[in-house]
C-alpha cells in the first residue's frame, strides 16, 4: 500500500489520469489524498468529480475555495463566470448526486499514524490541531445542514481576518473558511491578508507567508496544502509541503508518494 498526495486538480482530468498511471495507482490497496479545488479553471471538472467519487474509501480529500464556490453556484447564491469553466458540470444529469457527495466532504484531514495534516490553504498560526478540528467541523456541519443556502450566500468575507476564541456566528465561520481555503499571507500578529496573492519575496512589508510565522501545530506533523500555485511547491520550511504547481495555468500536476518522499510530475497537456 502506498499513500499518494496530489495538489489542486482544477478539472485537469487527463493529467490526473496520466499522473496516477505513472505509479500504477490501485484503488484497492493505495490511498489518494487531494488538496482540494477539484473543479474550475480546467476543462474537465465533471470527469474529475465523477472519478474521485468513484474511488470511495481510497480517497481522502479536503474542500477548497473553488469547491465551495461550486456549491454556492449550485444553490443559486453565486453566479457562474466564464473563467469557472463549469457549465458542463452544472448541466450534467448526475449533478445532484455529485453535489450531495461533495458538500459532505471534509475541510481537514489528520492522520495521527502517518503524522499528516492536510487542508487546502494551510492552518493559521494561532491554531493548534484541536482548533483546526473544531473549526473545520463547524463548517462541515453547515454544509451538510438545511441552512447551507444562507451560509453559502455570504461565504467569503475579507473582513473576517483576525482570530480570537470568542469569535462566533458567521464571523467565526468566515474566518475559518478564509484560513482553511484562502489564506496565503499574514501580518506578524497572525492577522490574515486576503488581498495579496503573488509569490513570497514580492509582498509588501510586513506581510509574511502564513507558514513563515511561529506555529502552534505539533511539529511532529507535516502540513500538506495546495491553493498557492505561484509558490510552485518551493520555499516552504521543514514539515510544510505545498503541492499546487498550477496545472490549470499550464504548469504541472504534482504528486508526492509519502512512504519514500518521492515526487512525480505530470506537465499540463
Amino acid at each position: 500500500m502506498s499513500t499518494y498526495l496530489i495538489g489542486d486538480v482544477h478539472g485537469c482530468f487527463n493529467e490526473l489520469q496520466a499522473l496516477l498511471a505513472q505509479v500504477s495507482f490501485n484503488a484497492k490497496c493505495d490511498q489518494l489524498w487531494l488538496t482540494g479545488d477539484l473543479v474550475a479553471r480546467g476543462p474537465n471538472s465533471l470527469e474529475v468529480l465523477r472519478f474521485v467519487r468513484s474511488l470511495g474509501p481510497a480517497v481522502r480529500l479536503v474542500l477548497g475555495n473553488h469547491d465551495l464556490h461550486l456549491l454556492a453556484i449550485y444553490v443559486g447564491v453565486r453566479r457562474i463566470t466564464h473563467k469557472d469553466r463549469m457549465s458542463v458540470l452544472l448541466e450534467a444529469p448526475d449533478i445532484d448526486e455529485l453535489i450531495n457527495w461533495l458538500r459532505c466532504q471534509p475541510m481537514l484531514q489528520v492522520d495521527d499514524e502517518l503524522k499528516i495534516i492536510m487542508t487546502h490553504a494551510g492552518i493559521p498560526p494561532q491554531w493548534k490541531i484541536q482548533d483546526a478540528k473544531i473549526c473545520s467541523h463547524e463548517i462541515e456541519s453547515c454544509l451538510c445542514s438545511d441552512n447551507k443556502l444562507l451560509f453559502l450566500k455570504d461565504i467569503y468575507s475579507d473582513k473576517s481576518n483576525h482570530w480570537t476564541p470568542e469569535l462566533n456566528g458567521f464571523a467565526r465561520l468566515h474566518f475559518s473558511i478564509n484560513a482553511l481555503t484562502r489564506m496565503r499571507y499574514c501580518a506578524p500578529n497572525g492577522q490574515l491578508d486576503m488581498i495579496y496573492k503573488d509569490a513570497p519575496g514580492t509582498a509588501p512589508a510586513p506581510l509574511q507567508p502564513w507558514f513563515s510565522l511561529p506555529r502552534l501545530v505539533d511539529s511532529r506533523y507535516t502540513l500538506i496544502f495546495g491553493h498557492w500555485a505561484s509558490l510552485n511547491g518551493q520555499g516552504t520550511p521543514k514539515n510544510v509541503i505545498g503541492l499546487d504547481t498550477g496545472c490549470c495555468w499550464g504548469g504541472a500536476l504534482t504528486m508526492l508518494r509519502w512512504e519514500d518522499r518521492r515526487y512525480f510530475i505530470q506537465p499540463a497537456k
